[in-house]
């Protein structure tokens, strides 16, 4: 709290004195909110070393949105809200992006942002970075609020905590303006208004009903399927979930983010069958994980024309029905609705008929067979499948690594080849499938694990926060970026037939990302083989040291948008 030195309002001689800084430091503190990604400026500077100064960790970017991604990954991974604070208007802007793509993915994360005096804003008179940004939050995040009296910053910063955890995760926007930092009131009476927040997301029991009309619907399958999302990975339910699995004796199918929630080698994962189950399963049981665009939204030639039966586990009761009919709802939160399936099972569930498992792990065998040759080539330029073989060992080898990946090729290849072996080891882009997310998230991972990180990158979405390399070697962070550079977006080999200019998909030939890392004090590698690539990331993440592998891709190597290129419409006129 700070102290009689402060602005002293008349008549308050005697009063230890607090004001708007120390009390949102002191409120986040007593919430155990101990981190903050950000970037500095006017009007929250004095805020970020302020709360450097009491014990707060305050992690300052190069650019406001690979903050707030480092914000929102650190939701995911510690179930608290992680903050990002940025300046007004630009630099709120560039949060919101984070915070849009946090209430999307459900990750529980909280962006405040200073801004401009309301009697400015509303008069549209012209303020330095003017903008009405609780209006423009409003839209984008799962809740917004302002607080504008110092009194009520305990209120403000409660709610948003409890909006950010509870329920479905998402998030926040805390409007702070400029004004409210420098307000001073009675210490103790600023001790007495800060809220530290119980049971932020209590638990949602789901209803016996519901619990035996999804058992009914799980025993009638002849051809079940279990499908993990990133929701169960965030639940943190872990010893439920596998326990619910290995009982059931049901294939999984994890998402990319779910992956390691049980190894991709357990005997039940069937992600190298990934077409077949979802074509030929009659019932599918989906924890954490929704009908969206990532799962064909249930419907379509991905399924197959065989009827199928759906159960939903979600705490969110407007997603069901969603894309398609979903047979036996299950509203609750994962780690009590797993429980509850458990217990209704009883000790005599089962298990789905031996045809159904046995072709599954025949395709499954068969796929990994016809694969493991590709993977092991030694090509230089490497391919895809070469390069992705050599880091698919490396986490083989170190487990507790965790990978963060991002790119067209260099993701979807990556989902399919990379086996994750613990929870929470895999992060990637997400829903939304945005692209720029690699840096914040290697960062937040570091700082909240401690793990070894390795960020394995497009060069084209390296590009949205490579800048951020010199965070990483400015805090020493254990991180080992591998940029796969093929010259371009999806392939280097584009031409532009009309004038001088470059494809528009076209990078510069024979770049070098490695030297970006060694201009501010990291290791910068060049590699051109898979076995060369392996040498250089086992030393990297054996030293901790702040490490950037130019990988050489073939520039011919890649597709158009990867996996999704059917998402990328075609002109059906003919240039005359």
């Amino acid at each position: 709290m700070a102290d009689k030195s402060a602005t002293t309002p008349a008549g308050a001689d005697e009063q230890e004195l607090t004001d708007g800084f120390h009390l949102v430091i002191e409120a986040l503190k007593l919430n155990g909110l101990t981190t903050i990604y950000g970037v500095p400026g006017i009007p929250i500077t004095d805020l970020g070393r302020m709360a450097q100064a009491e014990g707060i960790r305050v992690l300052s970017f190069r650019h406001e949105q690979n903050a707030g991604y480092a914000a929102a990954i650190a939701g995911y991974l510690t179930k608290k809200p992680g903050v990002c604070l940025t300046v007004s208007a630009p630099g709120f802007l560039n949060g919101l992006t984070a915070a849009a793509h946090a209430t999307t993915n459900c990750y529980p994360m909280i962006l405040i942002s200073g801004s401009s005096e309301r009697e400015v804003v509303d008069l549209q008179q012209g303020d330095y970075e003017e903008m009405d940004q609780l209006a423009v939050a409003k839209s984008m995040c799962k809740a917004a609020f302002r607080v504008l009296h110092a009194a009520d910053i305990g209120i403000g910063v409660a709610r948003a905590i409890r909006a950010a955890v509870s329920g479905r995760p998402g998030g926040v926007y805390l409007d702070l303006p400029a004004k409210l930092f420098g307000q001073v009131m009675n210490a103790e009476a600023g001790k007495k208004s800060l809220i530290k927040v119980i049971d932020s997301a209590p638990a949602q029991i789901p209803a016996p009903d519901a619990v035996k009309r999804a058992l009914d619907v799980l025993k009638s399958a002849k051809r079940p399927l279990i499908i993990l999302g990133k929701g169960a990975a965030y639940a943190q339910a872990d010893d439920a979930i596998k326990a619910l699995v290995e009982k059931s004796g049901i294939p999984f199918l994890p998402m990319s983010m779910a992956k390691g929630l049980l190894s991709d080698m357990h005997p039940q994962c069937a992600g190298a069958a990934r077409s077949n189950v979802l074509r030929d399963s009659d019932v599918v049981l989906m924890i954490g994980a929704r009908l969206n665009w990532l799962l064909s939204h249930g419907k379509g030639k991905s399924w197959g024309e065989a009827p199928k039966k759906f159960i939903q586990i979600d705490i969110e009761p407007r997603e069901m029905d969603s894309n398609v009919e979903i047979a036996a709802p299950l509203v609750g939160d994962i780690g009590s609705c797993v429980a509850a399936l458990l217990d209704g099972m009883g000790s005599h569930w089962t298990a789905p008929p031996a045809e159904w498992t046995a072709a599954i792990n025949g395709k499954r065998d068969d796929n990994v067979a016809k694969m493991a040759p590709r993977l092991m080539n030694n090509n230089s330029p490497m391919d895809y499948h070469g390069a992705l073989g050599a880091l698919r060992t490396v986490i083989k080898e170190r487990p507790d690594t965790i990978l963060v990946n991002e790119g067209a090729n260099t993701l979807d290849l990556a989902r399919g080849i990379i086996d994750i072996y613990k929870p929470r080891k895999r992060l990637d882009v997400g829903t939304w499938g945005v692209m720029g997310i690699g840096m914040g998230q290697a960062i937040a991972a570091a700082v909240e694990t401690g793990n070894r990180v390795l960020a394995v990158e497009g060069d084209s979405a390296f590009g949205f926060s490579g800048m951020e390399v010199e965070t990483i070697c400015r805090y020493n962070l254990p991180i080992c970026i591998v940029v796969f550079n093929n010259g371009g977006i999806y392939r280097g080999t584009d031409v532009n037939a009309e004038s001088a200019d470059p494809a528009t998909t076209v990078f510069v030939p024979g770049a070098r990302y490695d030297k970006m890392m060694e201009a501010f004090g990291g290791v910068g590698v060049q590699a051109e083989s898979p076995d060369a690539l392996k040498r250089a990331v086992d030393e990297a993440l054996s030293s901790g040291k702040p490490t950037l592998i130019n990988a050489v891709i073939d520039p011919a190597a890649g597709s158009e948008s990867g996996r999704i290129g059917n998402l990328n419409p075609q002109s059906v006129l003919k240039k005359k």
